[in-house]
């Protein structure tokens, strides 16, 4: 009797860390079921032999129609859930409005909230489960005119550190992976949604003005540094929260990370403070 493959729910999977997830998954021959928002990705991804839905964390509808769909292929069962997919809004706090911050914290926490609480009954009840979100080194560090993004992270790690616990000894593990640079259209989105919620009019009259033309330039130019890493260094981690018998609870990608991890244990706010503002400085 032939044994079921083990099944996987991959949001964001319209390029970068999400498709390469899909691919690789499917190679070690896990049922992937892969979502984009778009519905041009759902039908690429279909034409690469996915089975493809179109998932949008804004649209809350979408989430339980798509995971009835998976329990329905699966006979009720889903092995695994990676969380994946968000976006951010460059810009000072002070320049973002609470419109686009609930619009962010929809597509970056309450969306992935929604499909997780979705998720865990269905893992109670066969008594196992993975579940991987995706944060970022932003999760756990704050840099100047990345704090829409940042919030939406810190959200996302203090929830799953609660998940985590509150679901100790069910059979259920749950993982975080904290990604520094990493080479997807991570930028190219963020500058769209600069132009969206800020825009030049919102620029030419903040005070930022200057720091703002600096950014522009370097997310145009595709946030260039020497340690930005591919997807694949993120699916790698990614295997290891699935596959292992012992995940971790969080798994550091590139070596920024594994810096500022470091020195936001050892140093005093005040000098981690003066370091961040300096490397910020140093990209404009």
């Amino acid at each position: 009797m032939a044994v079921a493959k083990r099944t996987v729910l991959i949001t964001g999977c319209s390029s970068g860390i999400g498709l390469n997830a899909a691919r690789l998954l499917r190679g070690r021959d896990w049922r992937v079921f892969a979502t984009a928002r778009k519905q041009q990705d759902v039908d690429e991804l279909a034409a690469q032999g996915f089975e493809a839905f179109r998932l949008d964390y804004e649209e809350p509808e979408s989430l339980k129609t798509v995971l009835m769909a998976v329990l329905e292929r699966t006979d009720g069962r889903l092995d695994a859930l990676f969380n994946n997919g968000a976006y951010a809004i460059p810009g000072a706090l002070e320049d973002i409005s609470p419109e686009a911050l609930q619009t962010l914290f929809q597509a970056n926490f309450f969306g992935w909230h929604e499909l997780t609480r979705l998720v865990v009954p269905v893992m109670r009840a066969q008594g196992s489960g993975r579940i991987v979100q995706c944060s970022s080194i932003l999760g756990f560090i704050a840099m100047p005119f990345r704090g829409a993004y940042t919030a939406s992270k810190f959200a996302l790690e203090g929830y799953t550190d609660t998940l985590r616990m509150e679901l100790a000894g069910t059979g259920i593990h749950v993982s975080l992976i904290e990604p520094g640079p990493i080479d997807t259209a991570f930028t190219a989105n963020a500058l769209d949604n600069f132009d969206r919620w800020i825009g030049d009019e919102g620029m030419q009259s903040s005070v930022h003005l200057s720091a703002y033309k600096k950014r522009r330039k370097r997310m145009e130019a595709g946030e260039p540094g020497p340690f930005k890493l591919p997807a694949t260094a993120v699916v790698k981690q990614l295997l290891h929260a699935l596959e292992a018998k012992k995940p971790k609870a969080r798994y550091y990608v590139t070596i920024p990370t594994h810096l500022l991890g470091g020195l936001k244990r050892l140093l005093p706010t005040a000098l981690l403070d003066r370091f961040l503002l300096r490397a910020a400085k140093s990209e404009e």
